[in-house]
């Protein structure tokens, strides 16, 4: 299994006023039919439509130019709720964009502060068709200085099902304190657990000769009704077992819960092993280093607007941004899969692999604007 924290804060996140008078947006999504308005049937504005009207999708680029958007259709009922709220439709448009932020921001805090990661240790990695337009402006506001985006962010999920290597988990509880735990007989579970998948894998006509384990262990202090899963030390030094085990336990309780006490005693709960087959991965081979102008990928010079207003705004075919290529923003660099959405203060490097790492300037203040 994989553990997923989702949100409802998808492109089709319907956008509304709720019955105290605040704007809102999701859990609610308009989906693919009848979609955002400006796909031509929907009737409720979404996250899509906010986009489209500050500018940071581009009808005329929508999947390669192979969709045509109705920005008609967004405007208008941009416009009635700008009305109702009193205030410009830009600012409506952003509005949404920001509470959609926010929503995603704190799935982010409940996954890493919440479990003892400071988020700006790491790189913010977007995906799907929406991540690259909200990711530079939720990775400041996470204090989050490094964002990745891979070549191909929209199809990246499904990429990633079809290179992704086998893999089979099994479990089996065994339930032994620490005072009573037996070398002998963690060898012997995990032999037995290990033929078993062999003649599984077997079974399925795999090539069991790539057939790689990893062992792990679910441990508690005795009385607690949840474990911890922690990497299961070597197996062939049984003098220090206890002590690596007790180590790694206690280091993983105090990182996910603030404390550790090493004078309770603690027994191991399951036995957990992986089973992985690596899958051939097709190649991607390095592209040579061409320089840092980008002025060969511009499209042109367009109005997008920030959080500190309209900007001019350089556009730029992604396919056609090479090794070396630096972009600053404020920008937009098309695909047919998505827009990356680099505000100002950001800038970017196209890698050997066509990959794109974007940095903040840390001597900048954070972007803001009353307007908005």
């Amino acid at each position: 299994m994989i553990e997923i924290h989702t949100v409802g804060a998808g492109g089709g996140s319907i956008a509304r006023i709720d019955s105290g008078g605040a704007l809102t947006v999701g859990p609610q999504s308009a989906g693919a039919d009848p979609g955002p308005a400006c796909y031509g049937k929907g009737t409720e504005i979404t996250v899509t439509d906010a986009n489209l009207a500050l500018g940071r999708i581009r009808s005329d680029h929508f999947l390669g130019g192979a969709m045509n958007l109705h920005e008609s259709a967004s405007s208008t009922l941009i416009n009635q709720l700008s009305e109702d709220m009193g205030i410009a439709p830009e600012s409506v448009a952003m509005g949404v964009i920001r509470v959609v932020n926010s929503h995603m921001e704190r799935a982010i805090r409940s996954i890493s502060l919440e479990r003892g990661y400071d988020p700006r240790e790491f790189t913010l990695v977007p995906f799907g068709g929406a991540g690259p337009l909200h990711t530079c402006e939720l990775a400041e506001e996470l204090g989050i200085y490094s964002v990745f985006i891979p070549k191909y962010p929209g199809i990246l999920s499904a990429f990633g099902v079809a290179i992704s290597d086998i893999v089979k988990d099994y479990s089996r509880t065994i339930m032994i304190k620490d005072i009573n735990l037996d070398h002998e007989q963690l060898v012997e579970e995990f032999a037995g657990m290990e033929s078993i998948a062999s003649d599984e894998l077997i079974g399925e006509n795999l090539d069991i000769s790539k057939m790689k384990f990893k062992r792990f262990l679910d441990i508690r202090y005795i009385g607690q009704s949840f474990e911890i899963t922690i990497d299961c030390p070597r197996l062939d030094r049984p003098a220090d077992l206890m002590r690596a085990i007790s180590s790694r336990f206690q280091r993983a309780h105090l990182q996910r819960f603030g404390y550790a006490d090493k004078s309770e005693p603690i027994e191991i709960v399951n036995l957990r092993l992986r089973v992985m087959i690596e899958v051939k991965k097709p190649s991607n081979l390095p592209s040579p280093y061409v320089g840092t102008d980008p002025s060969n990928a511009i499209i042109r010079e367009d109005s997008v607007h920030y959080r500190e207003g309209p900007l001019n705004t350089t556009l730029y075919d992604r396919d056609l941004l090479l090794n070396g290529n630096e972009v600053h923003g404020p920008a937009l660099i098309i695909q047919t899969d998505t827009t990356t959405v680099i505000p100002p203060k950001w800038s970017g490097v196209v890698d050997l692999y066509g990959n794109i790492s974007l940095k903040l300037d840390k001597n900048k203040e954070k972007s803001g604007s009353n307007d908005y």
